[in-house]
C-alpha cells in the first residue's frame, strides 16, 4: 500500500446534500437514507437534532460515524433501527421503507444490558423467546456464536461471573443470533478499558468478517473509527450535518499494527481537522 495515498473525501458546502459513493451498490441492498432529519418537539419550542442527510451504506460495508457528543449519533443509529421516526426523509433498509423495528436488524448498545437472572446462553436466546421462534433450530447457532466469540464453557454462568468485555461479546451474539443482516452499535465499548476496548475492535473485526453483516457503529473515538472502517463519516457539531466521508486505505485482515500504518496517522489527523476549534473527542 501507497502511504500517500489520499482517502476520497465528499464535502458537505450546504446543510442538505446527496452523497452517493463511488462504492455504492444497487439500492436493494444496505441502509439508504434520502433527506433524513430529525427536530425534537418540546414546550419551549424546536430543537433540532439532524438536518437532512443522504447516504448508502453498502452491503457487507463496515461503516463508522464519528462525531462530537450531542450531534445527533445515537439518534440517527435509533431512526434506522426503527426505535424513532425521521422528520423527514426515508429511511430503507434492505430496499424496504423503515416505519417500526426492523426484524433484519440486530442492535448492540454501549452497555451490554445482560438480564441478571438469565444465565449467558439464556440471554443470547433472548431474542429468539421474544420472537417465538423456534429454540431448537436456534439453539445451536446461539452455541456456535459464544464459541465465535471466545464464550465456550460459559454458557451457565450468569452475567456477573464474567469481565465486561466478556460480556458485550455475549450481547454481540444476543444480536446475531436471529442472523440478521445488519448489525447497528451504539458506542458498544466505550464503557470498557482502553486494553479491552482495543481487542474488542479486533474482535468485532473478526465477527464481522467471518458473518459478512454489515455493521454501522457509532463512535466519538477518531482513531477507533479509522482502525474499524471502511468508511468513516464524519458529522458537524449538532444540529448533525455530514462534515465529510472519507475510505479507509488500510487492507483487511487487519492487526492492531495497522495503527502504525502512515495512512492510519494522516488520515486520522484529516479528520481532526474538523473538529480543530474543540477539544479532542477520544
Amino acid at each position: 500500500m501507497n502511504p500517500a495515498t489520499k482517502p476520497s473525501e465528499t464535502e458537505q458546502p450546504a446543510a442538505h446534500l446527496r452523497l452517493v459513493s463511488d462504492r455504492a451498490g444497487g439500492a436493494a441492498a444496505g441502509i439508504t437514507l434520502s433527506g433524513v432529519s430529525k427536530t425534537y418537539r418540546s414546550r419551549d419550542g424546536d430543537v433540532p437534532s439532524l438536518r437532512p442527510l443522504d447516504f448508502h451504506i453498502n452491503e457487507g460495508e463496515f461503516f463508522v460515524v464519528v462525531g462530537p457528543s450531542g450531534c445527533g449519533k445515537s439518534t440517527l443509529l435509533k431512526m434506522i433501527s426503527g426505535l424513532l421516526a425521521p422528520s423527514t426523509g426515508e429511511i430503507l433498509v434492505e430496499g424496504e421503507q423503515v416505519t417500526k423495528p426492523h426484524g433484519n436488524v440486530g442492535i448492540v448498545f454501549q452497555n451490554a444490558l445482560l438480564l441478571p437472572w438469565r444465565n449467558i446462553l439464556s440471554n443470547v436466546m433472548l431474542p429468539i423467546d421474544m420472537k417465538k421462534l423456534p429454540r431448537g433450530e436456534y439453539l445451536p447457532r446461539a452455541k456456535a456464536l459464544l464459541k465465535l466469540v471466545g464464550l465456550e464453557g460459559f454458557e451457565k454462568k450468569l452475567p456477573w461471573q464474567l469481565s465486561g468485555g466478556m460480556q458485550q461479546r455475549a450481547s454481540i451474539c444476543r444480536a446475531l443470533v436471529h442472523d440478521p443482516k445488519i448489525m447497528l452499535m451504539d458506542e458498544p465499548f466505550g464503557a470498557l478499558d482502553a486494553m479491552t476496548r482495543e481487542k474488542m475492535n479486533v474482535e468485532l473485526m473478526r465477527i464481522q468478517r467471518e458473518t459478512g453483516k454489515t455493521v454501522l457503529l457509532i463512535t466519538h473515538s477518531i482513531p477507533e473509527a479509522v482502525f474499524l472502517a471502511d468508511r468513516v463519516l464524519v458529522m458537524t457539531e449538532r444540529p448533525g450535518a455530514i462534515a465529510a466521508i472519507y475510505d479507509v486505505p488500510l487492507p483487511r485482515p487487519r492487526s492492531l499494527d495497522a495503527m502504525a500504518d502512515p495512512a492510519f496517522t494522516e488520515l486520522v489527523q484529516r479528520i481532526r481537522k474538523h473538529f480543530f476549534t474543540q477539544s479532542a473527542l477520544d
